[in-house]
């Protein structure tokens, strides 16, 4: 596997090595010592699977207890992933970077605990899949809104459409407004 941070060291995109022939492909995903070698060395508790329509955006979430990193990939189809830095006394807080990941490309984008994170579809339809480092607490579920100006999100949005958003969604606050890490 090859590790890139992004213009947000600690949000890091993976590549793994993919070896293919006629019948397939087989890779490895997930290995700890690689992880444990580049920096990552909390333990997943948690796998989440989610499958979503063409222009459905799923964010900005994050939860201020019990925070949870995120080994994201796309199994099916393809998305934009964001992660935005909610950690007040980092020099990169309020700024986001954002990461196509899809079946094809086979990327991964690791999250750490203190972002926002999100996910906009670009395909027909897309398997989200992800790994947590804590566990799904959502009395302490917090969502950003979007398209917030502050945060100046670049979102490829298809014909420039609204996002399909749920009522969690549409009820994000900004970051002005957000509980966020010390």
């Amino acid at each position: 596997m090859n590790f890139f941070p992004t213009r947000i060291p600690d949000v890091v995109v993976i590549e793994p090595k993919v070896f293919g022939d006629e019948r397939g492909f087989f890779m490895e995903t997930w290995r700890g010592d690689l992880f444990a070698a580049n920096g990552i060395t909390l333990p997943f508790v948690q796998d989440n699977h989610s499958r979503s329509g063409q222009g459905v955006l799923r964010g900005l979430h994050y939860q201020i207890k019990q925070p949870q990193g995120k080994l994201a990939r796309v199994i099916i189809g393809e998305v934009f992933d964001v992660a935005v830095d909610l950690r007040k006394g980092s020099p990169t807080f309020g700024q986001w970077v954002g990461e196509v990941l899809s079946a094809e490309n086979k990327k991964m984008l690791w999250v750490p605990p203190g972002f926002a994170h999100g996910f906009y579809v670009l395909s027909e339809t897309a398997e989200f899949f992800y790994k947590c480092t804590d566990y799904y607490a959502p009395e302490h579920e917090r969502s950003l809104r979007w398209d917030d100006p502050a945060l100046n999100i670049y979102w490829p949005l298809l014909d420039g459409l609204s996002p399909q958003l749920s009522a969690k969604d549409l009820a994000g606050i900004p970051l002005a407004e957000a509980e966020c890490y010390p």
